[in-house]
């Protein structure tokens, strides 16, 4: 796949079929990163950062950021980095956006927050790390009154309750 076909698939979505860009010794995503490519595409490397966390390539993930990639992404799909990462369940790359002050209340084209979006999955998609992640996401900060409480999971509602009496 050339540059060109990689940039029409990322502004798509194509997350999936992307995939094997973002493997191997020499990425081939890092190397178009480092011959420049991308300056003339910044909402495409902001793709590709999405994309790069949606397929949990952390080393991908933590060379971009660690080049000013901003640790949102892009959000073409309707859904951001930190939106498809707990949705995925991937608490790895979680932490690193976390880490690197990835917006907690940024809205998905349904309307949830990275805390909403991990709490659906988590009844929809659920994924081992899930309690995890929506701990994670708490203690970063993030705004229980943007979802419905109580859940109807008693793991989650204790997250959420224990939280809110903090912010008391």
């Amino acid at each position: 796949m050339n540059f060109t076909e990689a940039v029409a698939g990322l502004m798509n979505g194509d997350f999936t079929r992307l995939a094997p860009l973002f493997d191997g010794s020499s990425c081939q995503i890092i190397e178009w990163y480092d011959a420049g490519l991308f300056a003339a595409e910044p909402e495409a490397l902001a793709e590709a950062f999405t994309c790069a966390c949606f397929n949990a390539k952390v080393q991908v993930v933590e060379y971009f950021l660690s080049h000013g990639v901003d640790p949102n992404g892009g959000i073409n799909t309707g859904m951001n980095a930190l939106h498809w990462v707990v949705n995925r369940g991937q608490m790895d790359v979680v932490e690193i956006l976390l880490r690197h002050d990835a917006a907690l209340e940024t809205r998905n084209m349904y309307g949830g927050t990275a805390l909403g979006t991990a709490i659906w999955s988590a009844f929809n998609e659920p994924k081992p790390r899930h309690l995890e992640i929506i701990a994670a996401l708490l203690g970063a900060g993030a705004r229980t009154d943007a979802v419905d409480y109580p859940t109807g999971n008693q793991q989650i509602d204790e997250l959420l309750k224990t939280t809110e009496h903090e912010e008391e």
